[in-house]
């Protein structure tokens, strides 16, 4: 991928526009995880380091354009910045009206972006507003760029020099990597409840994956597809042709779809469900699968450490309940210990990732969210495509 980098710039003396994602959450009026806005510093302190004033935007909650509410004020991600930097960042209400004239090392807030009317619908005139506070825009909000707006697009097709930020670069560079330009053999998981929700994703990664690893209810849908029992487990029986389909394509270009032999069943999806393990053939009609078992676990470690690119998007069993988190632990050490370049993404799958300690041994841990996914899916990021446009 072309675009332009942040960090390649000369930005001396000038005002850099910088559109991130810190949508952090709160509890009780206060901030209640600050790492989106901690993943933004690199490129405002980047900028800072280098003699430019900025300008951050960014979006909070999910307001009504041209209403304004005292909860989507961020006032309190302004200050929480502040306190990051060590000097105040002030809020913008009216930039419109009144365009900032910053001294190098000054920092200010735009209101939240998502208030000003045609944000949503990519606005060019609302792009040209925000183009013409800067010399450069830099887009460091990864997990926004599977949409046109005003502030993602709009705004750097309109910038006198649009560039990616650190934190972009980061996600285009690992993601470009992974696929892009894979070290092989290249293995991808893709779990989750639904083959219904993954599956463009599943039908992309065919094409160029060498082993899909699938878990959850999209692998009882593929057992199901290949003629085995799966009792009451949670499936979709109207996609099973569309399963075969995913792994004929697979093998056909020398690939494969590795499906559970063992598994670890229970008679009700509970907390306090007792587990039983036993093979795919001896599922009952009461049963339902809930995780891998320990031969189905000890094969997918075995092509994990052996691969040269692993891609995860989702945990392979119901990874919460004790009893049932053994095989995705299993999934989570083999690629923690492989020398593949590992990049994973998804909210289950993060969270099965701090749950098993291996934070550190995963190459890239995408903050992308639905961008992650899209990509996945091979389609065009309109964000991206924009900074690629502009760097060509």
């Amino acid at each position: 991928m072309a675009f332009l980098k942040l960090t390649e710039q000369n930005v001396q003396g000038k005002t850099v526009l910088i559109r991130a994602d810190m949508n952090v959450p709160f509890k009780d009026g206060k901030i209640s995880d600050d790492t989106r806005i901690r993943a933004s510093l690199a490129s405002i302190r980047y900028c800072l380091d280098n003699g430019a004033s900025v300008i951050v935007m960014t979006h909070l909650g999910r307001p009504t354009e041209g209403e304004f509410r005292p909860e989507d004020d961020v006032a309190p991600v302004a200050a929480h910045l502040g306190g990051l930097l060590g000097q105040e960042v002030k809020v913008l209400n009216d930039w419109r009206d009144n365009p900032p004239a910053l001294k190098a090392g000054e920092v200010v807030m735009l209101q939240n972006v998502r208030i000003n009317k045609g944000e949503k619908k990519n606005d060019l005139e609302l792009g040209k507003a925000y183009a013409a506070l800067c010399d450069v825009f830099v887009n460091d909000a990864f997990g926004t760029a599977h949409r046109a707006q005003a502030s993602t697009e709009a705004v750097a097709q309109a910038a006198p020099l649009a560039c990616a930020g650190v934190l972009m670069a980061g996600e285009l560079d690992a993601l470009g990597k992974a696929l892009k330009n894979p070290a092989r053999p290249l293995v991808a998981i893709v779990a989750g409840s639904k083959v219904s929700t993954k599956l463009t994703i599943l039908e992309s990664l065919a094409d160029k994956v060498d082993q899909l690893i699938v878990g959850g209810g999209i692998a009882n849908t593929f057992l199901l597809a290949e003629g085995q029992p799966i009792g009451k487990s949670l499936a979709e029986a109207d996609l099973v042709e569309e399963s075969k389909k995913i792994i004929a394509k697979t093998a056909a270009k020398g690939g494969s779809v590795p499906l559970p032999v063992d598994v670890v069943t229970a008679k009700e999806f509970a907390e306090t469900a007792a587990a039983e393990k036993k093979a795919v053939a001896d599922v009952a009609a009461d049963d339902m699968i809930l995780d891998i078992g320990e031969k189905s676990a000890a094969e997918l470690a075995g092509i994990l450490k052996n691969a040269g690119t692993v891609v995860w998007n989702g945990p392979v069993g119901v990874f919460e309940f004790a009893q049932f988190s053994d095989g995705t632990k299993a999934v989570a050490e083999a690629i923690a210990e492989s020398s593949a370049f590992s990049i994973a993404g998804g909210g289950d799958t993060l969270a099965a990732i701090a749950k098993f300690g291996i934070t550190d041994k995963i190459s890239y841990i995408s903050t992308g969210g639905g961008a992650f996914l899209e990509f996945l899916e091979g389609k065009e990021l309109p964000a991206v495509a924009v900074l690629e446009q502009r760097g060509a």
